[in-house]
């Protein structure tokens, strides 16, 4: 074992995320906390490669699913697995909006839809990155004019910050020089038993959502437009329940996703204040995570879509192995006026928060 491998708690190494993409180099950065905690980031996509946390036994295993070397989160079945997401989260509709009465194209990569930018998204770029110091991390990456058929050129900064707490915070700052639209988010897929092979699956895992609406979505997965009640539903999480208690339930919604794959609309007493969104609970390690966010909403994902491809240090990632929390603007907003609004203006900055904090219950 080399002496980086003994170093660091993941076993990942630093020479194994060292390339050159379009003449930007790519590297592994660890951040720390006074516990010994630990939380790898690459630059490429800002993916998160490991979260090492304790279970109740003091037992440390990386809850994010990651591969363990730059080849592998490039080529990933997953593309936006654990990445950075952006310019648009999410679905766009026909991957078109209007803006000043002028129609946008956007790449399609999701059936007729835009999804998550586009195939050339953020999670598929080289952000500079700079470690200010063992516990925080910056990205800055500019956008340019018509990436994927947005418009405007925008300067985007992503600060990770890992506290002593176990919080993984997430500061987002963007300015564009044209008016356009932004919703960014952390495609973290998250595994709190611990990646393994074959990783677990979600069902036992005790979630609780802080929303008393959700955004129900058509066949292809775009909101219908309507916001309803969660109540009598299986998408009420109000009170704690296990994932799969209602994840099989006949329900439409739930055949369009397959499962989970839908936006709550989060509750806030005002716009933009940094709350309560999530907290889910693995019975067995006994590691939780809690989610606060800015977001109006939280697109919860139950990797529906997965088969079993291979991740980091031979661990596999089955079906429902991982649980996402997506802290964003709704889905297709640009579409849907009487959303919260996604437009940037040129002398505004966009600015959003999401916190990821990791804990035990014995």
């Amino acid at each position: 074992m080399s002496t980086t491998e003994t170093q660091n708690l993941c076993g990942l190494k630093k020479e194994d995320f060292q390339t050159t993409i379009n003449g930007k180099n790519t590297n592994l950065y660890i951040l720390r906390n006074s516990q010994g905690n630990e939380v790898a980031i690459t630059n490429y996509g800002g993916a998160i490669v490991a979260i090492m946390v304790p279970d109740k036994n003091g037992n440390m295993a990386n809850v994010i699913q990651g591969h363990d070397n730059i080849q592998d989160v490039i080529n990933s079945p997953e593309p936006f697995l654990s990445t950075l997401v952006g310019r648009y989260a999410n679905r766009i509709k026909d991957g078109k909006f209007t803006l000043k009465g002028k129609e946008y194209q956007l790449a399609i990569n999701n059936g007729t839809n835009s999804l998550h930018g586009g195939p050339g998204g953020f999670h598929a770029q080289v952000w500079d990155a700079f470690q200010m110091n063992e516990s925080t991390l910056v990205l800055n990456y500019v956008s340019p004019y018509l990436e994927e058929g947005f418009t405007g050129e925008m300067k985007v900064t992503v600060v990770y910050t890992f506290s002593n707490d176990n919080e993984l915070a997430i500061g987002y700052m963007a300015t564009a020089n044209k008016k356009t639209i932004v919703n960014l988010t952390n495609h973290g897929f998250f595994s709190l038993t611990g990646i393994a092979n074959p990783t677990p699956v979600i069902d036992e895992l005790i979630c609780e959502i802080n929303a008393d609406f959700y955004l129900p979505v058509d066949a292809a997965s775009i909101p219908t437009g309507e916001i309803l009640k969660v109540e009598g539903t299986p998408f009420d999480f109000r009170t704690p329940k296990p994932l799969g208690q209602d994840i099989d339930a006949d329900n439409e919604q739930l055949k369009i996703g397959n499962g989970y794959d839908h936006c709550f609309v989060l509750n806030k007493k005002e716009e933009g204040e940094l709350s309560f969104a999530a907290r889910i609970t693995e019975p067995n390690s006994g590691r939780t995570m809690e989610v606060y966010t800015t977001e109006p909403g939280v697109q919860v994902y139950t990797d529906n879509w997965a088969d079993g491809y291979k991740g980091q240090h031979g661990a596999t990632f089955p079906r429902r192995s991982a649980i996402c929390f997506e802290a964003q603007h709704f889905p297709d907003s640009p579409n849907h006026p009487y959303f919260p609004s996604v437009v940037l203006r040129p002398g505004q900055q966009y600015k959003q928060k999401t916190v990821y904090k990791f804990g035990v219950v014995k």
